[in-house]
């Protein structure tokens, strides 16, 4: 049978169901533990709420084939873009629970907990955590002309000039617009906020000039970096990054500072825990793979392992720190 990106099958499903009995071998038998062990039958729909080409995006194209190959059955990936990746994520909720739609979840689907007012759906309620992925970083970048080289340097510089750095983002409650309400928060600086519609409208303006400072993913940012059409000076995640080593942490300026994304896989409510497990077990194999990490490195990403339950807690820590950020930044929907 083809797989996604035309990989052969190496592990037959009863290594899957192995790992899945594992977990359920304490369960009274019911009439759903055996169709859910003989999963999956059919090809699985990983559901992306962005258009191709993006972390997430990508991110789900990298770990498809890697569990088509594991497990025997396509696992094909879906756009349905719209709404900061709420349209994608209510068709995931009021999909029937058998495991064959699982949705591609990312920091963005805990922000807009605290971004939306009214959705129709509950995120911590209607989508149970399966795995993680990866965590990816940003970094935050200027044009040339801004004379800071250091995050001191450009603190300075902004107090200076107060409210005339412009700071574009790709969006209102996007990744670069949230980790640059951080900073602004934590360095006490009065930068002028200037909304794009994704980084493609941004990035002309930056490096014209007309704006000044972006916080943009890593692998967007490497290309202009490395022709020198624009300046690091630090990056989001609380360490530095083996893609960008010489780049400091902007943490080491700012202490506390941490804007970490990632990217999951999430499935509806009442989905069967053993299929969760499975599923979980063959995601963490492939992190575990040399090849796969090397890619999640060249897109700025490093492997984040967990079990489901792990996910959940993360979930709860990451709303506890975010929604306050939105909040005090008074971060609105477009």
């Amino acid at each position: 049978m083809p797989l996604v990106g035309g990989a052969s099958v190496k592990l037959p499903r009863r290594r899957f169901l192995r790992l899945a009995a594992a977990g359920v071998a304490a369960l009274p038998v019911a009439s759903g533990i055996a169709s859910a062990l003989d999963y999956p039958t059919r090809p699985v729909h990983l559901i992306v709420g962005f258009p191709p080409g993006g972390v997430t995006d990508i991110t789900a194209r990298l770990i498809g084939p890697a569990l088509a190959q594991r497990l025997g059955q396509q696992f094909v990936v879906e756009n349905r873009p719209g709404a900061s990746s709420n349209i994608a994520t209510e068709l995931v909720a009021k999909a029937k629970p058998d495991g064959y739609t699982l949705l591609i979840v990312s920091d963005v689907n805990v922000w807009n907990t605290a971004i939306y007012d009214h959705l129709n759906f509950d995120f911590f309620s209607d989508i149970v955590p399966v795995a993680t992925i990866c965590h990816d970083g940003f970094v935050m970048v200027v044009n040339p002309s801004v004379p800071a080289k250091t995050i001191s340097e450009f603190i300075a510089y902004a107090k200076a000039n107060s409210g005339k750095v412009n700071m574009a983002t790709s969006g209102s409650g996007s990744g670069s617009d949230l980790y640059g309400q951080l900073f602004k928060l934590k360095a006490a600086v009065d930068l002028t906020t200037v909304h794009y519609r994704g980084v493609g409208q941004a990035l002309p303006d930056l490096l014209a000039g007309r704006v000044q400072v972006i916080f943009l993913p890593v692998a967007t940012a490497i290309g202009p970096l490395n022709a020198g059409t624009l300046r690091a000076l630090g990056v989001t995640e609380g360490r530095r990054m083996s893609v960008l080593p010489d780049v400091p942490a902007i943490a080491e300026f700012l202490p506390g500072y941490e804007g970490e994304g990632w990217v999951g896989i999430g499935a509806p409510a009442h989905t069967a825990p053993e299929v969760i497990a499975g599923i979980n077990a063959q995601v963490n194999a492939a992190l575990d793979d040399q090849k796969f990490k090397a890619r999640l490195a060249e897109l700025g990403g490093e492997p984040f392992a967990a079990s489901p339950a792990a996910f959940g807690n993360f979930l709860t820590d990451y709303a506890a720190q975010w929604i306050p950020v939105i909040r005090a930044a008074n971060i609105k929907p477009e």
